[in-house]
């Protein structure tokens, strides 16, 4: 059995201009079906100040298998249909685990 570990996943987005608040409504009426959704802990949703139609919505997960249960599920497909007509291409998602270092301490304050 694997080790669950919380993740992080960037999702990338290109509206196309003119559709950003058609987006902007269409997302906001869908962020309580990802809230339901079992592993999920926290999101926002962020657009590039330089370029407005650039959106970025990263979302914290319990695990990996949280995140792909969302991905492939039904609930995540209807979202996708409803925000396809306004995008440019796919989105694209880039999945992200923390790298966690242990810092060891001396003491006696010498040098190794």
């Amino acid at each position: 059995m694997g080790i669950f570990r919380m993740i992080r996943v960037i999702i990338e987005r290109e509206i196309a201009e003119g559709l950003e608040q058609f987006y902007e409504s269409a997302i906001a009426n869908l962020l309580d079906v990802i809230a339901g959704a079992p592993g999920y802990l926290a999101g926002e949703s962020l657009v590039e100040i330089k370029h407005p139609n650039r959106y970025l919505v990263i979302t914290r997960w319990s695990s990996e298998q949280a995140w792909e249960r969302w991905f492939t599920s039904p609930e995540r497909q209807q979202l996708l249909d409803s925000i396809r007509p306004f995008l440019l291409r796919d989105e694209k998602c880039t999945l992200l685990r923390q790298l966690i270092y242990n810092r060891v301490e001396s003491g006696s304050g010498e040098q190794p």
